[in-house]
């Protein structure tokens, strides 16, 4: 008897459809063919093809800012808080998505869907607020180092997924930097 798919494993596949395939990758029959079902399965959790995109932004817009900002929150400092930041940029995507590197392909489907642009910008907004109220709490109030740092983040990202190098430990290296910056203003 083959395994039940649940509605998390069609978002999986759509994540990983997207991330080979591109935004045309994400209709019922291409997915059911990689899955090795029927559409029946996709249609049983979606009612089309648009609930279930909505529904890989809504996955995207948890993991993507949610997720992080709890396992953040169990840092003490806003200074181990931004480090923490780093690391997890620096470990790349999670092992329960095949370990692939999404956003990229996410920021790039943005360019030819207006509402995975809205979704995409609302999150660059949560994150960027976050990261400047760590700043605020270190005493750093130039909101032009919030946009460097997250400027980097999203260009590492995209840099890595080209071509395949962990860009991510620059990341630490530049929060490092604008700590250190702070200290010696101090």
């Amino acid at each position: 008897m083959a395994k039940r798919l649940s509605k998390d494993d069609w978002i999986k596949a759509g994540f990983l459809a997207l991330t080979e395939a591109g935004p045309k990758a994400l209709k019922a029959e291409p997915l059911a063919r990689r899955l090795g079902t029927t559409k029946g399965s996709f249609y049983w959790h979606f009612d089309d093809v648009p609930t279930f995109q909505a529904a890989m932004m809504e996955t995207w817009e948890t993991r993507a800012y949610a997720e992080i900002v709890t396992l953040l929150e169990q840092q003490g400092t806003a200074v181990r808080k931004l480090r923490e930041l780093a690391q997890i940029a620096a470990a790349g995507a999670p092992e329960d998505f095949g370990g692939m590197a999404f956003e990229p392909s996410i920021r790039a489907w943005a360019r030819e869907d207006p509402d995975v642009a809205r979704a995409v910008s609302q999150v660059d907004a949560k994150r960027m607020s976050y990261v400047q109220d760590l700043f605020d709490d270190i005493g750093l109030t130039n909101p032009e180092l919030t946009r460097v740092l997250y400027a980097a983040f999203v260009g590492m990202e995209e840099l890595s997924s080209h071509d395949g190098t962990a860009n991510g430990p620059a990341l630490g290296t530049l929060v490092d930097l604008i700590l250190a910056l702070h200290e010696a203003d101090r």
